[in-house]
C-alpha cells in the first residue's frame, strides 16, 4: 500500500528495543541505536543527497516557508518518533540558497490538554509588523459528533491556532493556548485545516483561507478576515469545487475535501493551488476585489507523479517559489526498516505563460549542485552531430542532472544501468495541438507550445526523479531500485537539438552522510 499523509500505524513492535530495557543502560542503548541508524541512513543508496529531509524518521507537508532576516526558513510536518505518519510536529531548517540546509530544533510540538494535543498540522508563517507569526491547524481527539476529520482512522477536531516568535533565528515560539478560529457548525463539513494568509496592501487587513468541503458537494476554501491575526470574521467560500460522485471513507480521495490550498497573485492574474482526489490542481483566474470570490479561467495538474501538499513563498527577489512534499510509494513496513520517509521537492519558480498557463522551472540556485559534466564532452551545449554523443553519459550514485531538447517526433529516452531501464521518457504526437509524454508508464498530455522543440529537465537523486517538460508539465517519480553501475542515457531520437544543447552533470551532495544536517 502507499503511505498517505493521514495514515496511522501502530509502531510499538518497532520500538521495543529501548523501552523494554532496564532503566540503567537505556541511555547507552539509545545512543548505540542512533549510531547504528545513522550509519544505515548514510549508506542507503535510495536516500536523496540534495533534497531537504530530516536526519531520520517521517516528514510530510512543507509548512510556513518564509524569507526572514536574510535566511530561508522551512518548517515541515515531522514525526520525531517513527518513520511513519503520526504525532505531528513542526520541524525547522534554514538555508541561504534554498538548496543547502541546516537543521534547527523542532519549532512546534503538541501541548497536552490544548487544542493541538494530538498534532500540530499544516499552516503558514507571515511577517506581522516585524513579528514572525504562524497560523496552523491544531488537532485534538474528540467524540465522533464533534470531529471535523473523520477519515476511517481517527476522530479529530481541527481548529486554527497561533504562535509568535521574537527570536531573530525563529528557534523559539510562543503558542496561544486558545484557538483563534473554531470550525463552522456544518453537518456536511468534511474538514477544516491547512490555513494560508495574505494581507491587503491598502487596508492592511489580513485574509485567511482554510481548506474544507462538504459531503457530496465538493471541496472548498473558507475565507476569513482580521485586523490583528487574532480576531477573525468569517466571510464566505473563496472558491468551491465538485466531488467525484464516488463515495469514499476519506473525503479527500473523493474530492469532497481540499487539502493544502494556496492563493496568490501572479502576473496580472491570481492562482489557486489545492490537493484533492490524488492530484495537485492549479487554477489561474480573477479575484473579484469587491465580492472576494475567485473565478478560475484555466486549470491543470501541477505534478503528475509523487507530489503533494504544495506550498509557496516569495524569495529575496520577489519571485514566487513553489515547494512540495514527495511522498513514499512503498509499504510502511519498508519505511520502518529504512528509518526515514519523505523529502521536499526541489524549489521551482512559478510564472505565467502568454496563454495564462502556469509555468515552472527549477530555481537557478540548483545549478550550484553541478560537480562536473557527466560526459567527457566539454561545455553545457555539446554541438554533436547526432544523438550518439549522449551514450557517453555516466551518472554515478544516482545523483545527476540532465537537460535536452528534441523535435516534435516519436522518440524515447531511457536512463538505464547494467540491469536495464531505470527511468523512461517517451514522446508521441497526438494531433496538431498536443502530444503525449509518458514517464515510467504514466502518460500526460502536453500542448505544442510556441516553439518547435520540446524541452526536458531532469534531476535524479537516490530514489527520486523530478522531470519538467516544456516548463509547463511536471512528473515526480519514486524508483526503489539501486542502480547497478552508472546510469547511462540512451535515445532512439536523432533530432536532439544542438541549438539549446544536451547537457548532463554529476551532482554533489549537500551533506557527506546523506543526513542533510
Amino acid at each position: 500500500m502507499n503511505s498517505s499523509r493521514r495514515s496511522f500505524l501502530k509502531t510499538a513492535a518497532a520500538s521495543v528495543s529501548v523501552a523494554a530495557l532496564p532503566r540503567v543502560g537505556r541511555t547507552t542503548a539509545r545512543f548505540l541505536a542512533d549510531e547504528v541508524l545513522q550509519a544505515k541512513l548514510a549508506g542507503d543508496p535510495l536516500r536523496p543527497q540534495f533534497h531537504l529531509l530530516p536526519a531520520k524518521n517521517w516528514m510530510n507537508d512543507p509548512n510556513g516557508p518564509i524569507f526572514w532576516d536574510g535566511l530561508y526558513h522551512m518548517f515541515f510536518q515531522y514525526n520525531p518518533n517513527a518513520a511513519v505518519w503520526g504525532d505531528m510536529h513542526w520541524n525547522h531548517a534554514v538555508s541561504e540558497d534554498m538548496i543547502h540546509w541546516r537543521h534547527l530544533p523542532i519549532a512546534l510540538a503538541p501541548t497536552p490538554g490544548w487544542a493541538d494535543a494530538d498534532g500540530c498540522f499544516t499552516g503558514s508563517a507571515v511577517n506581522d509588523n516585524g513579528t514572525a507569526t504562524i497560523l496552523y491547524t491544531g488537532v485534538q481527539k474528540t467524540p465522533f459528533e464533534r470531529a471535523t476529520l473523520r477519515d476511517g482512522h481517527s476522530n479529530l477536531r481541527e481548529t486554527q491556532c497561533l504562535a509568535t516568535s521574537s527570536d531573530p533565528q525563529l528557534r523559539t515560539w510562543n503558542k496561544w493556548k486558545d484557538p483563534v478560529i473554531q470550525p463552522p457548525d456544518d453537518p456536511k463539513l468534511t474538514g477544516f485545516r491547512d490555513p494560508f494568509l495574505w494581507q491587503d496592501e491598502k487596508t492592511k487587513e489580513w485574509y485567511l483561507g482554510v481548506a474544507s468541503g462538504q459531503f457530496k458537494v465538493g471541496g472548498r476554501v473558507l475565507l476569513y478576515r482580521s485586523k490583528d491575526l487574532r480576531n477573525w470574521e468569517y466571510l464566505h467560500p473563496l472558491a468551491t469545487g465538485h466531488w467525484t460522485e464516488k463515495e469514499n471513507t476519506n473525503p479527500v480521495d473523493s474530492g469532497e475535501m481540499w487539502e493544502c490550498p494556496d492563493f496568490f497573485p501572479l502576473g496580472k492574474k491570481h492562482v489557486l493551488l489545492y490537493s484533492t482526489a490524488g492530484q495537485v490542481i492549479w487554477e489561474v483566474g480573477e479575484l473579484d476585489s469587491k465580492e472576494l470570490v475567485f473565478h478560475p479561467q484555466k486549470r491543470g495538474v501541477l505534478d503528475h507523479g509523487a507530489y503533494y501538499a504544495q506550498k509557496t513563498q516569495l524569495d529575496a527577489k520577489g519571485n514566487r517559489i513553489l515547494w512540495g512534499w514527495i511522498p513514499e510509494k512503498r509499504p510502511d513496513s519498508e519505511l520502518i526498516a529504512a528509518g526515514w520517509a519523505g523529502c521536499m521537492a526541489l524549489p521551482r519558480v512559478l510564472t505565467l505563460s502568454n496563454r495564462d498557463e502556469l509555468t515552472m522551472q527549477f530555481v537557478p540556485q540548483a545549478l550550484g549542485l553541478r560537480e562536473k559534466p557527466a560526459t567527457p564532452l566539454e561545455g553545457e551545449g555539446q554541438n554533436s552531430q547526432n544523438a550518439r554523443s549522449t551514450s557517453n553519459v555516466q551518472i554515478f550514485g544516482q545523483s545527476g542532472e540532465l537537460y535536452w531538447t528534441t523535435a516534435r517526433t516519436n522518440c524515447a529516452y531511457t536512463l538505464e544501468d547494467r540491469g536495464g531501464p531505470w527511468l523512461s521518457v517517451q514522446l508521441k504526437p497526438k494531433n496538431s495541438r498536443a502530444a503525449v509524454v509518458t514517464i515510467n508508464g504514466v502518460p500526460m498530455e502536453v500542448g505544442w507550445g510556441d516553439v518547435h522543440l520540446f524541452e526536458f529537465h531532469l534531476y535524479v537523486d537516490g530514489s527520486v526523479a523530478e522531470v519538467l517538460c516544456d516548463r509547463e508539465h511536471a512528473f515526480t517519480a519514486r524508483i526503489y531500485r539501486e542502480a547497478n553501475g552508472p546510469l547511462r542515457f540512451r535515445t532512439n531520437d536523432d533530432t536532439l537539438s544542438s541549438a539549446s544543447g544536451f547537457g548532463a552533470w554529476q551532482l554533489k551532495p549537500i551533506s557527506k552522510d546523506r543526513l542533510t544536517t
